[in-house]
C-alpha cells in the first residue's frame, strides 16, 4: 500500500509524522525509473528501526553497485527463481501458459479465448484441500457460478452444476464451512463436470464480500532501504465492495483523476467468524488466499477528500482481484511468496511476502480487536516497492495501458485500463 514504495525526494503523508518524512536526493548516475530491484539507496539506520541489518540491504555509497538487469518483457517470463535457501513449493507442476484477454485470431466462434497471462509455474495443485475456487460465467453469459480449477490456468470443474444446492456467491458458499469446501472436493476428485478453459470467463473470486479490509506500509524491504521507521501498529483503512472487477476485466480510469496507480497485493479471505482472535489460531480463520490490484487515485488519497483515503482508493474498478482463490492447503509458505507487477511488461515491483511486517497472524488478531470477521471478507496486506507516484518522474497508468500482477502458487491477473 501507499507508503511501501521508492522515494526520491521529499515526501509528507498524513500517517508518516514522527519521522516518517524525509528527504533523498536520486541516487547520483541511476534512472530512478529503473525496473532493477532493490534500488542502491543509502545504508539506512537500522538500529532506529530495532532490528538486525538482513542479507537484502543495499549497498553502502561508494560501493559497488550490482549490475542492472535489462529490462525484459516481465509479463511473458515465469517468475525468477527463489532465493538460495528459501523453502521450495511443496508441489506443482508448470502450468500451460494461456492466451490474450482479447480475441484470438482462429478462435472458434462463441468461445472465450484464454487468458494471456501464463499462470504461476508452480503453483501447487494437490493434497488434501488443496482447492483453486472461481467464479465464472460460460460462453453463453447468465447468472454466476462456482467451479474449482483442475490446475492453474487449466480447465474448469462446474461446481454449481454438479450440486445444484450449494449456494452461487461465494461468501455464502464459504458460510457452509468445512461441509461445503468438503463437497466442492469431492466434486474436484469425480472427473465430471469438466468447462474446457475457453468456454469460461473468470470473474472475482469473491465478488459480494462483507469488508475489504486494507492494510498500509507493511513491507520491511521497503522501510529499511529508505530508512523509514518501521511501523509499531498495522495501519488500516478500506476500499468498498463495489471497487472489486474480475481478474482479466477492465480497469476504469475515472474522468476525475489524472494520477491513477497500481499496487499490487496478497489478499486473504476469511473462512471463519471470529472476534478478538488469538493470533495463534488466526490462521484458522483464513480459508485461503488471492491476488489483488489495489489500484489508487493518488491526487484524491494524497490531496483531496481532507487527505482521507477511502475515495481515492474505491472508484469501481479499483480492486481486481483472482484468477482463483487458492485454499491454504495448496500453499507451501504464504509468507515466503514472490510477488510482482508490470505495466506494459516492464517490471515495476518485485519482492517477496518473507518482507510483511505484520504478517497475517498479527493483522488477523489485530483487525478483530475492532470488527467482527466473517466468511468472504478479504483482506489486502500491503503493496512492496516500485509504484509509480515515487518514482521521479512520476509514472502513472494511462487509458491503453496492461497491468499485470502476480504471486507465486497463486496466479496472475492482467487488467487493461480503459
Amino acid at each position: 500500500m501507499l507508503g511501501s514504495i521508492p522515494c526520491h525526494g521529499r515526501v509528507s503523508l498524513p500517517y508518516w509524522e514522527s519521522g516518517l518524512c524525509w528527504d533523498l536526493p536520486p541516487p547520483p548516475g541511476r534512472d530512478p525509473l529503473s525496473p532493477a530491484f532493490p534500488y542502491p539507496l543509502p545504508a539506512p539506520n537500522l538500529s532506529r528501526a530495532g532490528i538486525s541489518p538482513p542479507s537484502r540491504i543495499p549497498p553502502a555509497p561508494g560501493s559497488a553497485p550490482s549490475p542492472s538487469p535489462p529490462v525484459q518483457d516481465a509479463a511473458f517470463l515465469p517468475l525468477p527463481p527463489r532465493p538460495q535457501g528459501s523453502s521450495p513449493s511443496r508441489r506443482g507442476s508448470p502450468a500451460p501458459p494461456g492466451r490474450g484477454s482479447r480475441p484470438v485470431p482462429g478462435s472458434t466462434p462463441g468461445r472465450i479465448p484464454r487468458i494471456r497471462c501464463p499462470q504461476v509455474a508452480d503453483a501447487p495443485t494437490g493434497g488434501a484441500g488443496a482447492m483453486r475456487l472461481v467464479r465464472f460465467r460460460g460462453s453463453g453469459g447468465g447468472e454466476p457460478r462456482l467451479g474449482l480449477e483442475e490446475t492453474a490456468g487449466g480447465n474448469v470443474v462446474d461446481l454449481s452444476a454438479a450440486e445444484p444446492a450449494l449456494p452461487r456467491s461465494t461468501r455464502a458458499f464459504l458460510e457452509t464451512g468445512p461441509s461445503g469446501l468438503a463437497v466442492a472436493q469431492r466434486v474436484l476428485e469425480s472427473g465430471r463436470h469438466r468447462l474446457p478453459r475457453e468456454m469460461v470467463r473468470l470473474l472475482a473470486p469473491v465478488g459480494d464480500p462483507e469488508k475489504v479490509i486494507c492494510v498500509g506500509l507493511n513491507y520491511r524491504d521497503h522501510c529499511l532501504e529508505q530508512d523509514v521507521k518501521i511501523p509499531k501498529e498495522p495501519i488500516i483503512f478500506s476500499k468498498f465492495p463495489s471497487a472489486i472487477t474480475g481478474p482479466f476485466d477492465d480497469i476504469v480510469h475515472p474522468e476525475e483523476s489524472n494520477e491513477v496507480d497500481w499496487e499490487v497485493e496478497l489478499a486473504a479471505v476469511i473462512g471463519k467468524k471470529g472476534r478478538h482472535i488469538e493470533e495463534a489460531s488466526a490462521l484458522d480463520h483464513v480459508v485461503g488466499f488471492t491476488v489483488a490490484n489495489d489500484v489508487s487515485a493518488r491526487d484524491w488519497q494524497m490531496r483531496r477528500n481532507g487527505r482521507q483515503w477511502l475515495l481515492g482508493k474505491t472508484f469501481d474498478t479499483f480492486c481486481p482481484l483472482g484468477p482463483a482463490l487458492v485454499t491454504k492447503e495448496a500453499v507451501g509458505d504464504v509468507h515466503n511468496l514472490r510477488i510482482r507487477c508490470s505495466v506494459n511488461g516492464r517490471l515495476m515491483q518485485d519482492s517477496s511476502t518473507s518482507q510483511l511486517i505484520f504478517p497475517l497472524p498479527k493483522l488477523i488478531a489485530w483487525v478483530s480487536r475492532f470488527v467482527t470477521l466473517v466468511p468472504g471478507d478479504i483482506l489486502l496486506t500491503g503493496t512492496p516497492p516500485g509504484v509509480g507516484v515515487f518514482r521521479k518522474p512520476p509514472v502513472f497508468l494511462k487509458r491503453g495501458d496492461e497491468v499485470r500482477c502476480e504471486i507465486e502458487e497463486l496466479g496472475a491477473i492482467c487488467n487493461k485500463v480503459v
